[in-house]
């Protein structure tokens, strides 16, 4: 039977993740709907029912929404949906000159609404959101962002396709950003778009990292004083709770300021994540945050949390992807995945290899195996502990 947004999201049922299936260093190699049925595959193994794609520009939307249907109509019983993202720039992004965050590059971004139309409609079975810009409205975007009054315009646009019956009257509309684009921290982007928006909307999705800010925030990630004499594991297992109320902090600042307008509505976690590799902020000349055995901790607490709450965490990602950071292979950018580009699942997913999950399953012509060959103590001999002082 086919669910709606409505029943999907907020279902622990149907969990939710970040998709990009590039393979190569470069997104001009496009993943072809072979590979991406094998993806699907895999996914669907580790309890995966909706994935969220970022934008419609290139073949892998329409690729991903081919390979899916292709596997619907193989077998009845698969089932996977998708959040279809479309991306939005402000004038004279990615041009080489300053973007004007003031105005919108219109002609793209219509282009790319209507890219993202025609995909619904075309495949209403499988799509089931569709959000307004990634980051589009955070303010450190600074190659890109756009105010709250452009994000507000498309959303409306999309609404009113709905009340004419040119989109399906269940398509869910959102937009997918950081936690104080939402209004969630400081109070600067607190303005009468946004009031506008949060209402227009039919969930909010809000996104949420205590791994950068582990950098960028560190005092929740530092090891206090009362702690300083537990062992290397009870520090490490205290920094991860301390993470995950990181994250309930922001996500109920949202959502406090989302009922201070009068507004009651779904709020839903659109990105999160843990890198596992880092020669940048994360790693050992930095927070120390970046490893498998934080990231299984950390996607362990973000499941166990949100599924308990009835909230959907399109968890990022579900592959490594190293078009992100070319020039550096160890950037932690290349290393969200939940599996290597080599097949291997990180120690986030060890026990579902345990438990079989994936047996007869191959990415690229690889078996899905346990990274360091399963063998947890080398796991370990890479693990830091989070600093006492940064």
């Amino acid at each position: 039977m086919m669910k709606t947004a409505a029943e999907i999201l907020g279902n622990p049922d149907c969990l939710a993740i970040s998709y990009g299936g590039y393979r190569e260093q470069t997104r001009d190699v496009q993943p072809t709907v072979e590979q991406i049925k094998e993806d699907m595959k895999i996914l669907a193994a580790m309890g995966i029912k909706i994935l969220r794609d970022y934008n419609v520009q290139l073949q892998h939307a329409p690729n991903l929404l081919k390979a899916i249907k292709q596997l619907k109509d193989e077998d009845l019983n698969f089932e996977m949906y998708v959040m279809l993202g479309a991306w939005i720039d402000c004038q004279h992004a990615w041009t080489g000159r300053e973007p004007n965050h003031e105005v919108e590059s219109a002609q793209a971004n219509a282009a790319e609404i209507q890219r993202a139309v025609d995909l619904a409609n075309a495949y209403p079975d499988i799509v089931k959101v569709i959000a307004v810009g990634n980051e589009a409205m955070v303010r450190w975007a600074t190659s890109y962002f756009v105010r709250p009054d452009v994000i507000l315009k498309w959303v409306n646009h999309l609404q009113d396709l709905k009340r004419s019956g040119d989109l399906a009257a269940d398509l869910w509309i959102t937009s997918s950003d950081d936690f104080s684009s939402w209004g969630g921290g400081d109070p600067s982007y607190h303005c009468y778009d946004l009031e506008n928006l949060i209402r227009a909307v039919d969930y909010v999705s809000m996104h949420t990292y205590p791994m950068h800010n582990s950098h960028y925030n560190p005092q929740f990630w530092i090891v206090p004083p009362e702690e300083e004499g537990l062992s290397e594991q009870q520090k490490i297992q205290a920094a991860m709770l301390r993470a995950k109320a990181f994250v309930i902090e922001q996500y109920y600042g949202v959502l406090n300021y989302m009922h201070s307008l009068g507004v009651d509505k779904p709020l839903h976690i659109g990105e999160t994540g843990w890198a596992t590799v880092s020669s940048d902020d994360y790693g050992a000349h930095g927070s120390r945050a970046a490893d498998e055995l934080k990231s299984g901790l950390y996607y362990q607490h973000m499941r166990e949390w949100t599924n308990e709450n009835n909230i959907s965490c399109f968890y990022f990602e579900a592959f490594d992807e190293c078009w992100k950071d070319q020039n550096n292979a160890t950037g932690s950018e290349n290393h969200f995945g939940l599996i290597n580009l080599q097949g291997n699942a990180k120690f986030a997913l060890w026990e579902l290899v345990d438990q079989g999950a994936f047996t007869g399953l191959r990415r690229d012509g690889k078996a899905i195996t346990k990274t360091y060959e399963g063998n947890e103590k080398v796991l370990m001999e890479e693990v830091l502990v989070p600093p006492t002082h940064y």
